[in-house]
């Protein structure tokens, strides 16, 4: 049993400092969450308003990469946090500043932009090492309590999840290989929050290739998660995706946790 309703969201937004200048902070005002996790931010600390840094109401906590304008993760949060981390002692997990974990009352949370594969096997190789030391890291935190994990994974599991399996079944993000990893993960007694509510809903994507005008069509990727280990399966309230919302390639995905009346 939960302690309290969590509203938490999670958008890839393709450039922090490029989405905020397309309205992200009215955004997110007006949205209310009580946690917003944001993927591939694209930016140091230094280099962000103060604004972004400190929006009335929410606390920040920021994983940057090492290389500049590339990757990178952050957490807006209502509720101070029992933990913050964003290193775990893993160059493999660190060094592109893709995971921040904060801890709350009733469970840890991974904001996590995994890798993608797509240039090539050396990349491929990277984003498997990577899932499999992440599962294994999730392993360990989650004797302590239960698991939150969102984010761009960078894989759609099943055909329904894309607009065009057939075509893509050769193309990273939708190899056997990878969606072998979401199998495992899952067979770990993890939950895709938004497949459990919404079983069969099709043509619902987060995620939409901009050189193509893919939006405008709807051709798109459901590759943005919300995953919660089946500690916390009687607590999902909701899950959506809200391909309204425009500013990125992607769009913000949401989970309701909270207590069963």
């Amino acid at each position: 049993m939960l302690s309290k309703t969590y509203k938490l969201c999670s958008w890839n937004v393709n450039g922090i400092r490029a989405v905020e200048k397309k309205g992200f902070l009215d955004w997110m005002k007006d949205a209310e969450m009580d946690v917003v996790c944001l993927q591939e931010t694209k930016a140091q600390p230094d280099q962000l308003s103060e604004a972004l840094l400190h929006p009335i109401g929410y606390e920040s906590y920021w994983s940057s990469a090492v290389r500049k304008g590339y990757s990178g993760t952050a957490i807006y949060t209502k509720t101070s946090p029992i933990l913050a981390m964003t290193s775990f002692s893993d160059a493999l997990l660190d060094g592109e500043g893709r995971i921040v974990l904060l801890e709350y009352e009733d469970f840890f949370l991974f904001n996590v932009y995994f890798p993608n594969g797509g240039s090539g096997a050396e990349r491929l190789a990277f984003k498997m090492k990577f899932y499999d030391r992440f599962l294994h890291e999730i392993e360990s935190f989650r004797k302590k309590k239960p698991i939150v994990i969102c984010g761009d994974v960078n894989t759609a599991h099943q055909p329904i999840d894309l607009a065009h399996p057939k075509a893509n079944e050769k193309t990273s993000g939708f190899l056997p290989i990878e969606r072998a990893w979401m199998d495992k993960l899952f067979a770990h007694g993890y939950i895709d929050t938004f497949r459990y509510l919404h079983p069969d809903e099709a043509e619902r994507y987060s995620w939409w290739d901009m050189k193509t005008f893919a939006r405008s069509r709807n051709i798109g990727w459901r590759i943005d998660y919300f995953i919660v280990s089946e500690e916390l399966k009687s607590s999902i309230q909701s899950a959506d995706i809200h391909a309204d919302v425009m500013g990125s390639d992607h769009c913000p995905v949401t989970l309701v946790l909270g207590r069963k009346e």
